[in-house]
């Protein structure tokens, strides 16, 4: 694996470039409530998307060449094995090595979330010991859902409190119906938020009223929610949200964190006429033709897609004309 210490000091931008202004005059968003928290989470992660190589194995080389072309947006900081990761392919081991080659890439000051989540409470504690030894700063834990039936509130908050207990690192929960089947429950949340080292959430559903809900019945904790997707995130933030973790910002990051300015600065008819631009895109990339649609158009962008791993599939010629043609009637392409 190639050395990727000499991009720390070149690539990224400086701490200040990463913190937007605060809000003049009570026109702009202000998500946080009360005092500040303790690890501040405003702004836009990419959850990463895993280059492979055209045998399937992790490509090193080019996750570092993608690293460099990130280094010019100014994101919060970078969300590695979530679910636009592949996460559920990868070995135990080869997880642990794209958090460490992510890491020395990294510069201390930008945020490392790391998905730990595992079907077992053991596994999953586990895991985000090895994740906080390769350098992830945040833990990102999805819900358990093979045993979906016995997941109740009780089991669910029974796992994540062993989590928080044993973490050396903050967790964030991490609630993707589509992928799992399995809505975190409110009831679960709130009682979640109150434990120290649980700090947030990345909610993937889209249900801007329980996202609403969630801001409001945390209000009290050091405790944040990141809307879960790029087609949700004006409306998320309107509703007291502190970031987004997007699929999208793996191809269009620039105008996400844009999106993201617009918000802070009270711009909301500007904010409003881009949100409306990225939803096709993002739907495109997500729910329509998933990581191998995102993969397809990162290459568009100057960025390297690469293959999936079996058993997802590449797209047919028709359907990568129809995702390019999304791209092209919203402006991007």
């Amino acid at each position: 694996m190639a050395s990727s210490t000499r991009l720390a000091s070149s690539l990224w931008r400086t701490p200040a470039a990463l913190h937007w202004a605060a809000p003049r005059q009570g026109r702009g968003l202000s998500t946080l409530q009360g005092s500040e928290p303790s690890l501040d989470l405003r702004g836009i992660f990419p959850p990463l998307a895993t280059p492979f190589s055209s045998s399937q194995e992790v490509d090193y080389a080019q996750l570092e060449g993608n690293l460099h072309r990130y280094a010019s947006i100014p994101f919060r900081g970078l969300v590695v094995l979530g679910s636009n990761g592949e996460y559920p392919y990868l070995a135990p081991r080869e997880k642990v090595e794209v958090v460490s080659c992510v890491r020395r890439a990294l510069p201390r000051d930008h945020l490392l979330l790391a998905g730990s989540g595992c079907e077992s409470t053991q596994a999953t504690i586990e895991l985000t010991v090895s994740m906080a030894e390769a350098g992830a700063d945040v833990a990102l834990v999805v819900t358990p859902c093979y045993y979906q039936g016995a997941m109740t509130t009780a089991a669910l908050v029974h796992h994540y409190t062993e989590v928080g207990d044993a973490s050396p690192i903050p967790v964030v929960l991490y609630s993707v119906p589509a992928n799992t089947g399995l809505d975190l429950p409110m009831d679960a949340v709130i009682t979640l938020a109150q434990h120290p080292n649980i700090i947030g959430i990345k909610d993937s559903g889209g249900d801007i009223t329980r996202m609403g809900l969630m801001v409001h019945k945390t209000r009290q904790e050091d405790f944040q929610v990141l809307a879960g997707s790029a087609g949700f995130l004006l409306a998320s933030y309107a509703v007291g949200a502190s970031g987004g973790v997007c699929a999208l910002a793996n191809v269009l990051g620039d105008p996400l964190c844009q999106l993201d300015r617009l918000c802070r600065e009270g711009r909301w008819q500007e904010a409003r006429d881009l949100q409306h631009r990225l939803i096709e895109p993002n739907m495109a990339v997500t729910r329509r033709f998933g990581i191998p649609g995102l993969k397809k158009a990162m290459e568009w962008f100057g960025y390297y897609g690469g293959p999936c791993r079996a058993p997802l599939a590449p797209l047919s010629p028709a359907q990568v004309e129809e995702l390019k043609s999304t791209f092209s009637a919203n402006g991007w392409l």
